[in-house]
């Protein structure tokens, strides 16, 4: 009796990678039913060797979680190859109705963003100081004029990321509040692209959390910037050296 045939591997792509190999998936017909990321990273590779440079620093998402290339991954896992990320220099927040404060404390969405909301989902009562961090879209960088902002994300995990940034605010910093909303698709120049409210009982608190917030957000939240130019456009990574989303915070 024959056996049903295995489904094939299949990888997310994302941004730039997406558009260099001029796909938003791959579906590999890979006999083994594991393999070692690093092996699927050299097959690519060797099968695009255009984008080999890309794909050797991108890293591999194991069911929306960062995994190394010594990690061993199955073709049933959720799978998806991660160019550098580049944070923030549905057409609702993604979260349900009704979901709690702490949900809405972090969102993805193609909304225009609105500084103030952010700030009253971290508001309280004993908290004696709320910053705003606030980045916009400019329109002059090293003399080339930016027309337009273009984000996208893999959104589960960029909420999951989102979310464990908070967690390590609150662990580090007792009692601080953090919520983080990002904007996907376009934005327009001078328009908000990420806002960080930060509460605390002390001012040098958030301006701590604050930093450590879009820090991290550059570093391990799979956001995507996408810089359209008067003559052209490019995808914008992550600009702080190697990027390694699995160092320790």
């Amino acid at each position: 009796m024959d056996m049903p045939n295995e489904p094939a591997w299949r990888i997310a792509l994302f941004a730039g990678l997406a558009d260099q190999l001029r796909t938003r998936a791959l579906f590999l017909e890979y006999e083994e039913s594991e393999l070692p990321i690093k092996e699927i990273k050299r097959r690519l590779m060797a099968e695009h060797p255009e984008q080999a440079q890309l794909i050797q620093v991108s890293f591999m998402a194991r069911n929306q979680t960062f995994a190394d290339d010594e990690s061993v991954v199955s073709r049933h896992d959720e799978l998806a190859l991660l160019p550098p990320v580049s944070g923030g220099s549905g057409d609702d927040p993604a979260h349900a109705d009704g979901s709690s404060p702490s949900d809405q404390r972090y969102a993805v969405t193609h909304s225009p963003l609105v500084a103030e909301k952010v700030s009253r989902l971290v508001a309280h009562p004993d908290h004696g100081a709320i910053l705003l961090f606030i980045g916009t879209t400019r329109e002059w960088t090293n003399g080339q004029r930016t027309v337009k902002l273009e984000y996208e994300a893999y959104e589960p995990m960029a909420m999951a990321s989102l979310r464990a940034i908070g967690e390590e605010i609150a662990e580090r910093w007792p009692g601080t509040l953090c919520a983080i909303h990002h904007r996907i698709g376009t934005v327009d120049i001078g328009e908000a692209s990420v806002v960080i409210a930060v509460s605390s009982a002390h001012r040098q608190q958030g301006y701590e959390a604050s930093r450590y917030a879009i820090e991290r957000l550059k570093q391990t939240v799979p956001i995507w910037k996408k810089e359209v130019y008067e003559d052209g456009s490019e995808w914008k990574g992550h600009q702080q050296g190697p990027w390694n989303p699995l160092l320790p915070n």
